[in-house]
Formats: C-alpha cells, sequence, structure tokens
C-alpha cells in the first residue's frame, strides 16, 4: 500500500486522455460538441413533455422526463470538468471538487438505471395487464417509483463518498482518468480499502446488478405475453413499444459492464476511459434522439410546439 509518499492531497491530476496536444486539441471540439447535443437533446424532452399535458399524465413519458434530466445531470458532472482540462496543462480537480464529482456521479447515474428498471415495468404492466394498466400505473405509483429512485441511489452514493472520505491519498495524486470515479480514485490511495472494498463487491454490485435483473425479468414476461398473441401486426406492435427502450438499456448497462465487470484484478486496466466515455459522454447524447427519431407522440408534441411558436 505505502508504495509512495502519504501526504495530505489537496488535489489530483487526472490522466484519462493523451497528454499528446494535438490530440486533445481533436477531442476538445467533439466533446464540446456532443456536450451541446446532450444539452438539446435533453432539454427538449423535458420542455416537450412538461409543456403537453397528455405526454405529462402518461407513465412512460413521465418516466422518459425523469431519464432525460438524470442524463442531462450525468454529463453535466462529468464533462464540463474534462472540457476545461482538456485546454489546460496542469489538469487538476479539487480533493472536494473530486468529492463532490463522486458524489453527483455515482448518485445521478444509479438513478438512470433506476428510472430504465421502472420504464420496464410500466412496459411490463402495459404488455402483460392491459386492462388493469390505468390502476397500477396511477400517478401515484409513478411519483413513488422516481422518488425511490432517486432517494435509494443518493443514500448510496452518499455512503460511497463518506467512505472515500477516510481514505488517506499517495502523493503527487495521479489518477489514470479523466474523472473521479471509484476505481481509479482507490489506485491513489495509501490507506488500507479492505472496507471500501467489501462495500463494492456486496452493495455495489447489488445495487448495479438489482436494476438489471428487475429490467431481465420484465422483459421476459413481456416476451412470452408477445409470442401468445394471434395477430404478427400486434406483435409488432407491441414490439415497437420496447424498442427505444431495449436500445437505451443495452447500450447504457453495456457499457457499464465492459469497464466495471471484466475479469481482471488491476485497477489501473479495469477502467477503460474510453468505454467509460461512452456511458458517460455518448449515451446521454444519443438517448433523446433514440426516443424521438422512434416515436411518433414523441414528433407529433414536437411539432404541436413548433406551430405555437412560429405561428
Amino acid at each position: 500500500m505505502n508504495r509512495k509518499n502519504t501526504t495530505q492531497v489537496y488535489e489530483f491530476f487526472l490522466r484519462g486522455f493523451s497528454s499528446q496536444p494535438e490530440v486533445e486539441k481533436l477531442l476538445f471540439p467533439l466533446f464540446l460538441l456532443m456536450y451541446l447535443l446532450t444539452i438539446l437533446g435533453n432539454a427538449t424532452i423535458i420542455l416537450l413533455i412538461r409543456s403537453d399535458r397528455h405526454l405529462l399524465q402518461t407513465p412512460m413519458y413521465f418516466f422518459l422526463s425523469h431519464l432525460a434530466v438524470a442524463d442531462l445531470g450525468f454529463a453535466s458532472t462529468i464533462v464540463p470538468k474534462a472540457l476545461q482540462n482538456l485546454l489546460s496543462q496542469k489538469k487538476t480537480i479539487s480533493y472536494y471538487g473530486c468529492l463532490a464529482q463522486m458524489f453527483f456521479y455515482i448518485h445521478i447515474g444509479n438513478a438512470d438505471s433506476y428510472l430504465l428498471a421502472s420504464m420496464a415495468y410500466d412496459r411490463y404492466v402495459a404488455i402483460c395487464s392491459p386492462l388493469n394498466y390505468s390502476s397500477i400505473m396511477s400517478h401515484k405509483c409513478c411519483l413513488q417509483l422516481t422518488s425511490v429512485s432517486w432517494t435509494i441511489t443518493m443514500f448510496h452514493s452518499l455512503i460511497y463518498t463518506i467512505l472515500m472520505a477516510r481514505v488517506k491519498f499517495c502523493d503527487p495524486g495521479e489518477i489514470p482518468h479523466f474523472f473521479c470515479d471509484l476505481y481509479p480514485v482507490l489506485d491513489v490511495s495509501c490507506s488500507d480499502t479492505q472496507v471500501i472494498d467489501l462495500v463494492l463487491m456486496t452493495e455495489g454490485i447489488v445495487e448495479i446488478l438489482g436494476p438489471f435483473v428487475l429490467i431481465i425479468i420484465s422483459y421476459v414476461f413481456i416476451f412470452f405475453t408477445i409470442m401468445n398473441i394471434p395477430s404478427a401486426v400486434a406483435k409488432r406492435k407491441a414490439f415497437s413499444t420496447c424498442g427505444s427502450h431495449i436500445c437505451v438499456v443495452v447500450m447504457y448497462f453495456g457499457g457499464i459492464s465492459f469497464v466495471y465487470f471484466k475479469p481482471n484484478s488491476n485497477l489501473v486496466e479495469r477502467q477503460d476511459t474510453w468505454a467509460a466515455m461512452m456511458y458517460t459522454m455518448v449515451n446521454p447524447m444519443v438517448n433523446p434522439f433514440i426516443y424521438t427519431l422512434r416515436n411518433n407522440e414523441m414528433k407529433a408534441a414536437l411539432k404541436r410546439v413548433l406551430r405555437k411558436r412560429f405561428h
């Protein structure tokens, strides 16, 4: 553990991207464009749903508005600092800034997965129990599901932030990543990390895999229900209502699994910078376009808003 000097670390050095200036000059406009598209896409979804009474009262779009808030917050927790460091030679983040970034990253990222699980449950009820859909997926139920999604993950994130605040770090505190994620920060620790490692291996895995398992179970029931529908047209229509959600789930959990569940004990190698970039930058950017381009109601709502704005 004590391979370096254990000193009071006031800032960390983020070494996630190439140190070659010509590469960073190419990355900056790319990441800036991605972030602007993320803001535009998710803000559009939030405004559309909040301004359309019909969409807001529909459970699927109610969850989608929360997912857009989560994606917007997720990207805003990471991308602005990454952009700043691409233009800077120091590429640093303060100690407390690192803890704050870690708290919001874990909180919002896990809330994202719980919201995806809530949306899967909504699709399950809509397809497997359509006659009881209105009574089961009431506005009260939707509020409860979103409240649980945001609240449980906040406490989960708080646990990790408190544990990390008790860890001592090795000088000079060079983090092999472009933001303060758990594994890369733990790699520069000089403390005994058995407690936090145990939490990561137990509660952390449950926190990540729990929503994913619920999504899989929901879609197993959905699949068998759809296969029992006699009409081919009805089958295609039922599958189409799940298409956008399935795309987002595969992209999100695919990136998470690639980074956190690789069979490699080396903490530096476990954290793949470019795979992390996919679910921290690319996913929040493309999610709004997946939902709007494949959804006739969203496109109709957008046309109504534009018609009111320009007529």
